[in-house]
């Protein structure tokens, strides 16, 4: 993938979230050029206008999407250095109480657009490496009560992480996780996902609880994280879930 384009090119899926939102004004301002996908049009040409992106409306549950959107990188720019999966969602319910059709849309948006990040982003990167970043959940790594399905499609993208991290080694490939606590934020980088969560001042003070520093994240605090895993000069690091979640995953202080 020889170019004379020199600035590192990354497509962002799910990109107009709150922690999409965050990592793509952070690589702008690193002077990165980005693809970005979303499902809501406006949305993503206003996310595209302010850091000088390329806009793509799409749905990352549909793997040809993906593919357009992978393909417009390398097409247009000759490389692909990067892919970031941030679409994703939240369902607090027992299982008992889940649908069947609320589990599967729960797989669809976390589970299945991971694999299609995977699935779209390894290949073009085979040659010259490249860092695929995929979101998983603090959920999944320690049992919290009526999580079941999210945390069930969030423990599928670690384990896929995982294989793919073996799969394509070898070829410069890395790919790692992020997990997050709850995330919430304020204005352009305010979490979509959490918003429900968090609308009652009860709701928010539970969940600032369940975390050990006593607060809830912001896409800010998670953004280093996943453009830390893109940098070049982690390319030692594969096969990881970083987890940013205020303690959440792994600490009790009560």
């Amino acid at each position: 993938m020889a170019s004379s384009h020199n600035a590192p090119v990354y497509v962002l899926l799910g990109a107009t979230g709150g922690i999409g939102t965050a990592v793509a004004h952070r690589l702008a301002d690193d002077g990165a050029t980005l693809i970005l996908g979303a499902r809501t049009e406006r949305e993503v040409d206003d996310l595209a206008a302010a850091t000088g992106g390329d806009a793509m409306p799409l749905d990352a549950t549909d793997f040809s999407q993906v593919q357009d959107a992978v393909s417009h990188a390398t097409d247009t720019y000759g490389r692909l250095d990067g892919v970031v999966n941030f679409v994703g969602s939240i369902l607090l319910k027992p299982a008992h109480l889940t649908s069947v059709d609320e589990y599967r849309e729960q797989v669809k948006k976390n589970l299945d657009t991971a694999f299609n990040t995977v699935k779209a982003g390894a290949r073009p990167m085979m040659r010259e490496g490249g860092s695929i970043v995929l979101m998983t959940s603090a959920v999944s790594r320690t049992g919290l009560k009526n999580h079941e399905a999210i945390a069930a499609a969030k423990g599928g993208v670690t384990g896929l992480m995982r294989a793919a991290a073996a799969t394509y080694a070898g070829r410069g490939v890395r790919v790692n996780a992020v997990a997050p606590g709850l995330v919430g934020g304020e204005g352009e980088h305010k979490s979509k996902m959490s918003a429900q969560i968090l609308s009652s001042e009860a709701g928010r003070k539970q969940s600032e609880k369940m975390h050990a520093l006593g607060r809830v994240g912001t896409p800010e605090d998670v953004a280093p994280a996943v453009t830390w895993l893109l940098d070049p000069e982690t390319d030692w690091v594969t096969g990881q879930v970083i987890g940013v979640d205020g303690g959440l995953g792994t600490v009790r202080t009560g």
